[in-house]
Order: C-alpha cells, then structure tokens, then sequence
C-alpha cells in the first residue's frame, strides 16, 4: 500500500456566497457567505480520521477553530479560479499533518440541490406540498447499480482514505469507469447483505413513508452500523432531518424505484434502481 492519506472532495463555488440572501435557511458552515461547501463537516471527518490514526501532527493542523481556518486559508490560496467557476478541490493530509490538493472543474449545480428544504417523495407518493419550499430537482439523471459482491466493512470503509480498491473494483465489475458517467454502483455488506453505501455516494431510500440511509456510528466501531463513510452531505441530512438511519437489505431493493445520493460535491442527486 502507497502511504496512506486521508482526504475529502470540496465543492468550490461562488453560487455558494449568493445561498444566505436568497431565503436558505439553516445553512450550517455556509449561513456566513462562503465558497466551501459544508466546509467545517470536511474539517471534521478529516480530523476523525487522523485521531483514529494517532497522526497527532494532523491532529495538531486540523483540531479546534484554528484547524478550521487553516482548512479555510489553504483552499482560499490554491482554488484562485473559485471566483469564476465551480471547481472540486480534493484535500489530501498525511500523517505529518501536510495538507495538498488536487484541482478540477465541476459542473454547476442548483441550489437547491445543495441545501433542500426536504428531499420529495418518490412520484408515485407524491402528495400536495411534497414539493414546496427549497426542494432538489427531481430528475431521474444517476442510474443506481448494485454491486454483484460483497464488501468487508472496516475502518478504511469508515474513514475516506486514499486505500480504495474496494470501491475501484466495485466500479470495475459493473463497468463503471469513468467519473463523468451519470451512473452510481451500491457496495454491499459481507456480513449482511445489508446496503453499506455507494462507491462515491451515500444513498437514501424509500421506506414506510420516509427517506432513510444505511446506519453509520459516528464514532468508527466495526461491530456497529452498516460499513460506510461517515459523510458530509449524510450528517448535514440526518442533522436537519430529511433522513433518518434504516438498515436497507439489498434483497428489499426494487428495479426502477427513486433513490436519492448526495455527497460533498454534488450535494443531493436523484435517479433510480437498475438491477442488473
């Protein structure tokens, strides 16, 4: 294994300052204007990671309101081209507390995608105001594969590091191997067959008349929760209550139903099944 590196994926985007003037609510890290999307549960995951580790130099460059303002102050220096056009920034820190970063350009993206109100029902529930308020486009655009295998749960499925092959092959199996491509593939867990999470994603599901996603301690323990990554976009949605934590069995998917994924990036996505 190359040495190891904990990282996390940013959006970086200037339709981000306009989100507090225009009636978003309940921003968390973006309330005050700022181009990092959910920068602060970056920071943290991070930070989680590295004192799981014991990399105390990460620890000593991450921890506290300082740690947040050197996150702040070395995207602000490497990202220039954030105040023309939405780009991703994929921060990488080593465990002598180092921080780099690889930089691209992203696609735009609504804000409503970003900050929902609430996540709509599937179209087959929909009901009078499932759709008001500042609510995601609802556009079938991922097709959400299921990956023929099973994946073994650990703390390198737990903590997002730059050890992925067990996502990589995922992609390979059902042929995903290109970023761009709209598509998504669901890891599932060895122990189970419950749904541990998507390979880039976390995924949420329709179930009893609510929106859940595969449960995650927030805290790394192997014998708890279903095996995925302790996400961004997963604790912004869980802390504002759009989902709540459900074990999904994959046996319990359905071919076509509507599914909602979301990550650091992207924020939330719709699109639907497709069993293979």
């Amino acid at each position: 294994m190359n040495e190891l590196r904990l990282f996390t994926t940013i959006r970086c985007d200037p339709a981000l300052l306009k989100a507090p003037d225009q009636q978003f609510v309940d921003l968390g890290w973006n309330q005050n204007p700022s181009p990092f999307y959910m920068l602060d549960f970056h920071r943290d995951r991070m930070l989680n990671g590295a004192i799981h580790w014991g990399w105390d130099a990460a620890v000593r460059t991450l921890e506290g309101d300082g740690g947040l303002k050197t996150l702040e102050t070395f995207l602000q220096k490497n990202m220039p081209e954030v105040a023309d056009t939405p780009y991703r920034a994929k921060v990488l820190i080593d465990k002598d507390g180092v921080l780099s970063v690889i930089k691209g350009p992203t696609a735009q993206v609504n804000l409503n995608n970003l900050f929902p109100y609430h996540l709509p029902v599937p179209s087959d529930h929909d009901v009078k105001g499932s759709s008001e308020g500042n609510v995601p486009e609802r556009n079938f655009e991922f097709e959400i594969l299921v990956d023929r295998h099973t994946t073994a749960k650990s703390e390198f499925t737990h903590f997002k590091t730059t050890h992925r092959p067990m996502y990589e092959e995922a992609r390979e199996r059902v042929g995903l191997l290109n970023y761009t491509d709209k598509k998504e593939v669901l890891l599932v867990n060895s122990e189970d067959g419950s749904v541990m999470e998507g390979s880039i994603t976390t995924p949420h599901f329709w179930r009893n008349g609510r929106w859940v996603t595969p449960p995650i301690p927030k805290n790394y323990d192997i014998s708890q929760g279903s095996g995925g990554n302790y996400g961004t976009s997963r604790r912004w949605a869980l802390e504002r209550g759009l989902v709540v934590e459900e074990i999904i069995h994959v046996d319990s998917l359905v071919d076509g139903e509507e599914i909602w994924i979301s990550n650091g990036l992207k924020g939330f996505v719709h699109g639907k099944v497709k069993l293979i």
